[in-house]
C-alpha cells in the first residue's frame, strides 16, 4: 500500500511577522518563470539551523485544489532559507507589488506546511556537519577567540578572521577557525575583476542592491602573517586540514596571485600539510598554474553558468573571459589540481537542457572533478530578468521548462560519471587524487537516436520516480 501523497499547505505571514498557513490552499512553487505544485521527490522537512523569511511587497499565492486555480491573498509570502549543505530546487511564487523593494542577497526556497511541520523544496547534497553549530555554546566560540587574540596579538588577518567574521558577522569559516576544526578561511584580497551582481561584499554606486550582508577587508595581509594563520589551523585541526583562500569578506584571491604564491611555498617548504584551496573565479590561468607548482590541492572554480552568455550578465568581468576561465580549469587539472565548481544554482534557468549540455562539456572537457551545488542568493524575480526571462510569462500551472534538481544531478553524473557531488570544499590530504579525466580526452555522448520531446519527458519521469540524483 503506497503512503498518501504529501500536499502542503500555503504558508503566508501577517503584517505582525505571524507565520501561519492556510489549510485550504495548496503550497504553489517557482522555477524562472513558471509556477507549479512541488514535485513529488524534491519535498523535504525543513532542516534544523534553517531560517524562514517574510517577503515585504510579496502577497502569498496558493492553489485552490477545489476550483484548480491559483489565489493571490493580501498577507505576505514566506520563504525558507535552507540550512548549509541543502540546495533549493524552487522558490516560492507570490505576486509582487508595484512598489515592492528589491531582497536582501539570501537564497529564498519554496515552503509549506503539512503534518505538523514546515516542509521545503530542497535537496541535502552533503553529509559533512562542519557548519552545523546547534549544540556549541556561543560562549566556546567567544573564548577561544579571546585567548587567539591574546596569544596572536600582532598578526592582523587572526585579528579581522576573530574580530570581524566571528564576532561581528558570525562567518561559519571563521567560527571553525576558532573551534580549530575542519576548513580555515585565508582572506588576502581587497580588489575584484568582476563587478557580480550579487557580491556580498561590494556593490557599484548605482546597484539597486541597499546593503550587503558584511565588508570587504581592508587590508593586505603579508606572507608570514598568512603562514602563521595555516600553522595555527594545522596545530589544531590534525586530522582534517583545509586552508582556503577566496572569502566573502575579500574580492578575488587571484588579484593579489604573487602573495598567494608565496604563502603557499613557505608553508609547504615548512613542512605544510593538508589541503591548500583557492575560491576564486579563475580569471587567470597563468595564476593558477603557479599556484599549482607552489602546492595547491584544490581549487574552487565559481559560476552561476556554464553558458558563456548568462555567465558574463551576473559576473560583469572587467579584464577577462569566460575562455579565461576554462583555460584556468585545464591548467589547473593538468598539474594535478582537484577542481571544483562551485555551482550558483537557480531553479528554472540551471536545471534546463540548454545548462546541462553546456555544463557536462565545462565539465568533461576541461577535467572537472566536482560539483558544490551551491544556492545563488539573489532576489528571484530580479536575477531571472537579468537573465533574459520575462517574470509576467508562463505563469499557468504546468510543466515548467526545468526539469528538477534531482534529475539534472541524476543526468550530468550520466554524462560526467566520475563527478563528485557535495556543498562544502573536500579535504584531499596534501594532493588529490584525480578520476577526472584529462582535457581532451573527453567527449560528449552521443545522444539517443530514439530521442525527442517525448523520449526525453518519459526519460525525465524516469528519473524523478528513481528518486536520489547522486
Amino acid at each position: 500500500m503506497t503512503a498518501p501523497r504529501l500536499e502542503p499547505h500555503l504558508v503566508m505571514a501577517d503584517e505582525g511577522g505571524n507565520i501561519y498557513d492556510d489549510p485550504d490552499l495548496l503550497m504553489v512553487c517557482r522555477r524562472g518563470g513558471q509556477w507549479g505544485l512541488p514535485r513529488p521527490d524534491e519535498l523535504m522537512p525543513l532542516p534544523e539551523e534553517s531560517e524562514l523569511f517574510l517577503l515585504p511587497g510579496r502577497r502569498a499565492v496558493g492553489l485552490n485544489p477545489e476550483s484548480g486555480e491559483t489565489e493571490v491573498l493580501d498577507q505576505l509570502a514566506v520563504a525558507a532559507f535552507a540550512a548549509p549543505a541543502h540546495t533549493l530546487s524552487a522558490h516560492p511564487a507570490y505576486e509582487s507589488d508595484a512598489n515592492a523593494p528589491l531582497l536582501p542577497l539570501f537564497a529564498y526556497g519554496a515552503v509549506g506546511f503539512a503534518r505538523g511541520r514546515f516542509y521545503v523544496c530542497a535537496r541535502k547534497v552533503d553529509q559533512d556537519p562542519r557548519q552545523q553549530f546547534r549544540r556549541i555554546p556561543r560562549g566556546r566560540i567567544e573564548q577561544n577567540v579571546r585567548r587567539l587574540l591574546r596569544e596572536h596579538p600582532d598578526n592582523r588577518l587572526i585579528r579581522h578572521i576573530l574580530n570581524n567574521c566571528v564576532l561581528r558577522y558570525d562567518c561559519p569559516a571563521a567560527r571553525n577557525f576558532a573551534l580549530g576544526r575542519y576548513e580555515a578561511p585565508l582572506p588576502t584580497s581587497r580588489a575584484c575583476n568582476a563587478r557580480c551582481v550579487g557580491c556580498i561584499s561590494a556593490q557599484d554606486k548605482d546597484s539597486p542592491v541597499a546593503v550587503t550582508p558584511q565588508c570587504r577587508l581592508a587590508f593586505t595581509p603579508e606572507a608570514a602573517e598568512i603562514v602563521e594563520v595555516m600553522r595555527l589551523h594545522q596545530s589544531r585541526e590534525g586530522a582534517t586540514p583545509i586552508y582556503s583562500f577566496g572569502q566573502g569578506c575579500e574580492g578575488d584571491p587571484l588579484t593579489n596571485a604573487d602573495l598567494l604564491v608565496e604563502s603557499v611555498r613557505l608553508f609547504r617548504a615548512g613542512g605544510g600539510r593538508g589541503t591548500v584551496n583557492c575560491n576564486t573565479n579563475a580569471s587567470s590561468p597563468e595564476a593558477v598554474a603557479r599556484l599549482a607548482e607552489a602546492g595547491l590541492t584544490s581549487l574552487r572554480v565559481s559560476c552561476n553558468s556554464a553558458r558563456a552568455d548568462l555567465y558574463r550578465r551576473y559576473y560583469r568581468p572587467a579584464n577577462y573571459s569566460f575562455a579565461d576561465v576554462r583555460a584556468a580549469i585545464r591548467e589547473a587539472r593538468q598539474r594535478g589540481v582537484f577542481v571544483s565548481l562551485n555551482l550558483l544554482f537557480f531553479p528554472g534557468v540551471t536545471d534546463t537542457e540548454e545548462e546541462l549540455e553546456a555544463l557536462a562539456r565545462l565539465v568533461g572537457e576541461n577535467g572537472v572533478s566536482m560539483i558544490q551545488w551551491r544556492n545563488l542568493n539573489i532576489d528571484p524575480e530580479w536575477y531571472f530578468r537579468l537573465m533574459g526571462g520575462d517574470p509576467d510569462q508562463g505563469r499557468a500551472l504546468s510543466m515548467a521548462p526545468s526539469m528538477g534538481l534531482g534529475v539534472f544531478m541524476k543526468r550530468l553524473k550520466k554524462l560526467c560519471p566520475w563527478l563528485r557531488y557535495g556543498y562544502f570544499n573536500p579535504y584531499l590530504g596534501d594532493a588529490a587524487e584525480i578520476t577526472a579525466p584529462l582535457p581532451g580526452a573527453w567527449h560528449m555522448p552521443e545522444p539517443d537516436a530514439k530521442g525527442g520531446p517525448d523520449a526525453l519527458l518519459a526519460q525525465n519521469e524516469r528519473d524523478e520516480q528513481d528518486g536520489d540524483g547522486e
